[in-house]
């Protein structure tokens, strides 16, 4: 990402979501983003995953300039290589969690067997193999954030973005979480989390602060004291 921009709205009720900002997340790197409500993390995520386009600036995923690709070719780069936690969950109402978590491989042209056997796999690694036949609307939105979570880590994903992964959590489930986003940064994966907790921003390599949609600080591994410090929340 490269002095990428957002802004929304024309003229006087032009608001700058995002504004000049430079980040490379190399794979391997667990990178968090903290700052206060509105600072624009979400817009950040939301452009590195291809859900948005820059107003000015560039976005490149695996090389691949966003900006240049068709809407079918930024589809296809979600499903291949990038997995989204939102913050909202997303799932699809209609399906059951391990056909949630099995869809955007079955988009991708999986077989239906081995797409389901890689979803429940991923199920199970979150904990919530039990609701695999489940729709979201019987669960809790603990259990659903979990499954949004599988959604994103299953196949093989080379960036996870996460929008407040642990924000439906308890203390012992987001500790869970956290590790599976460490081990996937430590076998390769590219990974970008926003979290407003300092303890968990600890656990990744660096941590960038947003603060009225610019990038104002970094720090490399710190304690919780020392992010807290920073203002960010």
């Amino acid at each position: 990402m490269t002095k990428a921009s957002r802004i929304h709205g024309r003229d006087a009720r032009t608001v700058s979501a995002l504004v000049g900002a430079n980040l490379v997340v190399q794979p391997g790197e667990f990178v968090a983003i903290m700052g206060p409500s509105g600072s624009g993390k979400s817009t950040l995520l939301h452009l590195a995953g291809g859900l948005d386009s820059p107003t000015s600036g560039t976005v490149h995923v695996e090389g691949a300039d966003l900006a240049t690709m068709t809407v079918k070719q930024r589809a296809i780069i979600r499903r291949r290589s990038v997995g989204y936690v939102f913050q909202d969950y997303n799932l699809l109402p209609s399906l059951t969690a391990v056909e949630n978590v099995s869809f955007p491989l079955e988009l991708d042209g999986w077989p239906m067997k081995k797409a389901r056997r890689e979803a429940l796999a991923a199920l199970v690694e979150t904990g919530v193999e039990k609701l695999a036949d489940r729709r979201p609307e019987s669960m809790s939105g603990g259990q659903a954030q979990r499954v949004a979570i599988a959604r994103a880590l299953v196949g093989p994903r080379r960036l996870l973005l996460a929008d407040e992964p642990t924000g439906a959590l308890d203390s012992s489930t987001s500790t869970d979480i956290l590790r599976l986003l460490r081990d996937r940064a430590d076998n390769g994966a590219a990974v970008l989390m926003v979290t407003h907790e300092a303890r968990f921003a600890a656990w990744t390599d660096r941590t960038l602060f947003l603060r009225d949609g610019k990038i104002i600080d970094e720090s490399g591994p710190s304690d919780p004291s020392q992010l807290l410090s920073q203002g960010a929340l």
